[in-house]
């Protein structure tokens, strides 16, 4: 079975899959969402849920550089509550300190275009946070 990483923000949640050995994580796609209004893309989760046979997920937990929780951690926990709830899935919350500046700056070396980094840096950004989740595991 496969596990799921997420980064959740405000606006997108990028999307990350292990592969079925939990050894490797690659990002899937970016799921368009709006925390203000309440929408937070579940219907597109369960269906890769599905698809995948996702067995746990891995939700990126922005904490501040002190270990303290803010509002987007705060945020990020909610969402991995509710995901609990709605699908029943094991939810592990994962520290995510500097995977996004760490995917910015990877995308950075590549010399890919700011248009482009802006579409892929959630997916990656979730693949990172998937991948030290499985690293810790192996």
């Amino acid at each position: 079975m496969r596990m799921m990483g997420l980064d959740v923000g405000s606006k997108t949640v990028g999307v990350a899959l292990s592969d079925a050995f939990g050894w490797t994580a690659q990002g899937l796609t970016t799921i368009a969402i709006n925390e203000a209004e309440g929408e937070y893309g579940f219907s597109e989760v369960e269906k890769i849920l599905k698809e995948y046979e996702v067995s746990t997920i891995v939700v990126g937990l922005p904490k501040n550089m002190n270990g303290t929780i803010g509002p987007r951690g705060e945020a990020s926990q909610f969402y991995a509550d509710e995901l609990n709830k709605q699908f029943g899935i094991p939810v592990v919350l994962w520290d995510e300190r500097l995977t996004t500046v760490a995917a910015e700056k990877l995308l950075l070396e590549a010399d890919i275009s700011r248009k482009k980094r802006k579409k892929v840096i959630d997916k990656m950004a979730a693949a990172m946070i998937l991948q030290g989740y499985l690293d810790s595991k192996n």
